[in-house]
């Protein structure tokens, strides 16, 4: 819901944090708003810092009016709040007027607009008409980062998808109307197509039968009336058991990749029908996660290097963050590759467990920074999680650190894993 809105400004709450997983657009459209942001990024680190910042609720509350989005972002790293902008070039009155054209030509357009969906069709239907409604996202923000999007502008771009989402009139008043503009517009059109459509020439058209007969099409009102069916039964669950069928060798298919694929989204699919409908449907999540998953769960090198190939990624970066994941899932990612700033509590709680772990001696000096707690010249680190475990670490090579065992409930018991190991 708003926390204002006067039409041609709204201003929309905060986001929660998602937890983990984060959230994805649900509608077609808002991960079209989405596809356009990434289609123009010039580096993919700052679209998955910002999804990262967007599911922990770091974006503040979001101002939409025409032509620009705008909200502060916290960075966790300055811990410092910054002014991040997303301009859209908003339609002009021509635009407008061919947009509203296609909308008022066909009652299931107005019919869906007005139960908050965009449908595709009507979208395809503009853009014949040279009415872009979706793209040409142009991300802005004061932070010194060079990067385009920074990963506070991603953040706001995913926040709006979500906004989308729910209501596709945000869209509409990105581009210069508000919801009423836009009601009343389609209102004056209708009844225009209704009166001017109806019957030839001498026939009634003072709202008798024949004014309202505009031979095609369903009238919204009509539409609305109608009961809604019944959704069909659900089909029986797999009961699981049968043989994969053989796939042949033959050019660009390679028969072990294929069966490997078949059997993750069988996976994957029991996991989506025994999902309870709370939280993010399982599985959803972007491209460098799913390449981490696939490798950690499949451990062969060529598996590895297909995946490196397919998504451009370094080959000893997939390994380290495979190794994190096969730790701790998405939350050792998490750790691997985000610092964090504890809490206070936590951080005094932790040096108090450390200090009685070490029975009697007197406890080592331990670097502090972040999230991460190193032993100087022991070459190991544990670092806190989101989740309130501690990850152990070790140093491969000077300044290259690689996960190193299960996460533990506190430091000392992360650090005695790595000391006894």
């Amino acid at each position: 819901m708003s926390t204002f809105d006067d039409g041609l400004v709204r201003g929309f709450p905060a986001f929660p944090p998602t937890g983990r997983g984060g959230r994805r657009a649900r509608t077609w459209w808002g991960t079209a708003w989405v596809r356009a942001l990434e289609d123009t990024a010039l580096d993919r680190e700052p679209l998955r810092q910002g999804r990262r910042y967007a599911g922990s609720g770091r974006v503040r509350a979001i101002t939409v009016s025409p032509g620009r989005i705008a909200a502060l972002v916290h960075d966790t790293t300055e811990d410092v709040d910054y002014q991040t902008r997303v301009r859209v070039e908003p339609l002009t009155d021509a635009e407008w007027d061919r947009f509203l054209d296609e909308v008022a030509g066909r009652a299931g357009y107005v019919a869906a607009l007005l139960d908050r969906e965009m449908p595709c069709e009507l979208v395809a239907a503009a853009d014949d008409a040279g009415v872009r409604l979706l793209g040409d996202l142009h991300p802005d923000c004061d932070c010194p980062d060079w990067e385009f999007p920074c990963r506070h502008a991603a953040a706001l771009c995913y926040q709006v998808s979500w906004l989308l989402d729910a209501d596709p009139f945000v869209l509409l008043l990105i581009r210069g109307r508000s919801e009423q503009q836009v009601r009343d517009a389609v209102r004056r059109r209708s009844v225009r197509v209704g009166q001017t459509t109806a019957a030839p020439a001498g026939a009634d058209t003072d709202g008798g039968a024949a004014g309202r007969d505009v031979g095609s099409g369903t009238p919204a009102l009509e539409a609305y009336a109608r009961p809604v069916s019944s959704l069909p039964v659900d089909p029986p669950a797999p009961t699981g058991g049968g043989t994969w069928p053989g796939v042949p060798a033959a050019p660009g298919v390679e028969p072990a990749a294929l069966r490997m694929l078949a059997v993750d989204a069988s996976a994957r699919a029991g996991q989506l029908l025994d999902w309870n409908g709370i939280g993010n449907p399982p599985g959803e999540t972007d491209l460098w996660r799913e390449s981490v998953r696939l490798a950690a769960s499949y451990p062969d090198a060529a598996v590895s290097a297909r995946l490196c190939r397919a998504g451009g990624w370094v080959p000893v970066d997939l390994a380290r963050a495979a190794r994190a994941w096969e730790y701790g899932g998405a939350a050792g990612l998490d750790v691997l590759e985000t610092p964090v700033s504890p809490p206070r509590a936590v951080l005094a709680r932790a040096a108090t467990v450390l200090a009685r772990g070490w029975d009697g001696e007197d406890s080592p000096e331990v670097t502090v920074w972040r999230n991460r707690w190193t032993l100087p010249g022991r070459g190991v680190q544990v670092r806190y999680g989101q989740d309130g475990r501690w990850y152990p670490y070790r140093e491969e090579q000077p300044g290259d650190w690689w996960p190193a065992g299960t996460a533990r409930p506190d430091p000392a018991a992360a650090f005695a894993e790595l000391l006894d190991g």
